[in-house]
């Protein structure tokens, strides 16, 4: 790696890029570039998705993490290594170092989903739980490597890391050569700034677009600041890109080269994944459907042809249920109303008479009788309902009102 001569931090080239990618070969897939009839419906040009859910491991870490312990010295490999991470990270580095002849272990969040521990385990890592959120998790492999010796592999701060990243960016202008924007979810920074290294070198009229969560978003002012700052509590859905400060290195190139960033809310988040299930048939993790949730938010103001890199599909399997029907109420498919009626024998099956009639489909049903709030002849009842869109949820509204019910909620 070459040094700036205005600060100490290393710079990552094109060169770095390309040679990660013959360190890659046989390791990392050239995962696939599908295109998106919908959303190019919806954008008014062709989008495509790299579908980097589908590579080693679930998610792009793979090459990053590989490129980095590929590069240690012969002592360093023998001292270790060591990662902190609640999933993709963590998977990368046990595969990685699996495969070179490493010892890894890794540290995991205690709540971190058994199916990302499980496979962790699987790829060869030593995993050791501890905290309750990943700082107090990567405080822990940090101790552990001063403590050992093993060398600490950070999940995106590194020239490394970001050169192993920065292949998917050679993929997507050989598969796509003639991409105008590319789409690209951020947390520390380390994806976008490989790809940004990689397809501004090649490809300086590509417009590169950056897309984070609103709620834990540290780019926009650390962008307005000019330097990395931290943001208190981050808080989203897609765990993958819930940073709360960029990375030194990652941050300049994002500066650089990176022409927006851009955030999407919750609902998009969760209208992306489910948009990604049903039309495309992918497994989508949140964060890696942050660039599909960014063309949902602002169609209009994207040049095509788009790329939007889904860059995992790690999910558990829980969250996933949660998530979905998060996207069903977004999209209008998923209703739940409380509404009280008197207790009496058949007003249960005569309010479901209603919504059968109105073709609303039951998915559950709360009966409460001894809320203090309620009369002696009353119960409230809440019910779950998946509709088929925001003009049927509106005859579910009035069929109920017009039977004669009042809604509270």
């Amino acid at each position: 790696m070459s040094y700036s001569t205005a600060d100490s931090l290393p710079r990552v080239t094109l060169d770095d890029v390309r040679g990660a990618q013959k360190m890659l070969t046989g390791v990392a897939r050239m995962t696939a570039m599908e295109g998106s009839r919908y959303l190019s419906q919806l954008v008014g040009a062709p989008v495509h998705f790299k579908c980097e859910n589908l590579q080693r491991t679930g998610s792009f870490k793979l090459r990053g993490a590989y490129v980095r312990i590929a590069g240690l010295l012969p002592e360093e490999r023998a001292a270790g290594v060591v990662a902190a991470s609640a999933g993709n990270h963590a998977q990368g580095v046990a595969l990685a170092s699996s495969l070179l002849g490493v010892r890894s272990t890794v540290f995991m969040p205690t709540g971190a989903p058994l199916p990302k521990v499980a496979a962790t385990r699987d790829y060869g890592a030593e995993v050791r739980l501890h905290g309750q959120v990943v700082d107090e998790t990567l405080a822990a492999a940090q101790e552990y490597a001063a403590e050992t010796g093993a060398v600490f592999i950070h999940p995106f701060d590194h020239p490394d890391i970001i050169a192993g990243q920065g292949t998917v960016g050679l993929e997507i202008l050989e598969q796509c050569p003639e991409v105008r924007t590319i789409v690209v979810g951020i947390g520390g920074g380390g994806l976008a700034a490989g790809i940004a290294v990689a397809v501004k070198a090649l490809r300086p009229d590509v417009r590169i677009i950056g897309v984070q969560a609103a709620g834990a978003a540290a780019y926009p002012p650390s962008l307005a600041a000019g330097r990395p700052v931290s943001i208190d509590n981050p808080a989203t859905m897609a765990d993958g890109i819930k940073v709360g400060r960029p990375g030194d290195v990652p941050f300049r190139i994002v500066r650089e080269l990176v022409d927006e960033v851009r955030t999407v809310s919750e609902s998009h988040l969760s209208s992306a994944l489910l948009l990604c299930l049903e039309r495309a048939k992918l497994v989508v993790e949140p964060a890696g459907a942050s660039p599909v949730a960014a063309l949902l938010s602002e169609p209009g103001t994207f040049e095509g042809p788009v790329v939007a890199l889904l860059s995992g599909g790690n999910v558990d399997p829980l969250l996933m249920q949660r998530i979905l029907r998060h996207g069903m109420a977004a999209s209008g498919r998923y209703l739940a109303v409380t509404l009280r009626l008197t207790d009496r024998p058949g007003a249960l099956a005569t309010l479901l008479g209603v919504l059968s009639v109105a073709d609303a489909n039951v998915l559950d049903v709360s009966h409460v009788r001894t809320d203090p709030r309620l009369g002696l002849t009353e119960v409230e009842v809440e019910l779950h309902l998946e509709t088929k869109g925001p003009e049927h949820c509106a005859e579910v509204g009035r069929a109920l009102r017009e039977a004669g019910y009042t809604v509270i909620d």
